[in-house]
């Protein structure tokens, strides 16, 4: 009999790599320093210079944040890992990871087309990875084990929010300064899903 493989190491090593992205976020901001010193300016300036620069920090930093959360909550139906989830799990790690390039791109270039297609493609590719690891986990009994089941409420969520970021970068390439406010439509997946359990559940 083929021996199960404990989810624990992914998730700490995955866990591991998102408090990295986490950290790099901040690189951009902290170099601003040295430039203020060798330019004799006010330190005030590091702040009031570069607002850009800090609402694209915060905004990458809640970004990541959630879908952290979004990713341990997925894991919480998982007790051994599939190669198909390992390599699913290392696409998401690789968009993480690569967030903190676009994010200080936005600083720099903020509504320049191509930053905003690389920003929201980006969070398109974590999304669809999240989606994926989903429908990997709800084919595959032997990865949930003893945990709950993944709802259908739970698919529908990551599925509409995947198709919320995809229509965020056709809107940021077509205006881009608009495709940053679809993602307020981020807020209605959920509501939507429950709606479709409720629906199903009233047949």
């Amino acid at each position: 009999m083929e021996q199960k493989k404990s989810s624990e190491r992914l998730v700490f090593f995955t866990d591991a790599v998102v408090a990295i992205a986490l950290t790099l976020l901040v690189l951009p901001l902290t170099d601003l320093v040295p430039e203020l010193v060798a330019e004799h300016k006010p330190a005030v300036e590091a702040v009031t210079h570069n607002w850009s620069k800090i609402v694209s920090f915060v905004l990458s930093f809640v970004v990541i944040g959630r879908f952290w959360g979004v990713h341990h909550r997925i894991f919480e139906h998982v007790r051994s890992y599939s190669p198909a989830l390992v390599r699913v799990n290392f696409c998401w790690l690789l968009t993480i990871a690569l967030l903190p390039f676009p994010t200080e791109l936005i600083g720099a270039y903020q509504s320049e087309r191509f930053t905003v297609l690389f920003y929201l493609g980006t969070l398109l590719a974590s999304s669809l990875c999240h989606t994926t690891m989903v429908t990997i986990i709800r084919r595959n009994p032997d990865i949930r084990g003893d945990a709950e089941p993944v709802s259908d409420e739970v698919f529908w969520n990551h599925a509409l929010s995947s198709v919320v970021f995809a229509l965020a970068v056709v809107v940021g390439f077509v205006k881009p300064p608009l495709g940053y406010y679809v993602l307020l439509l981020l807020l209605f997946p959920a509501r939507i899903a429950f709606w479709l359990r409720a629906r199903r559940a009233d047949r």
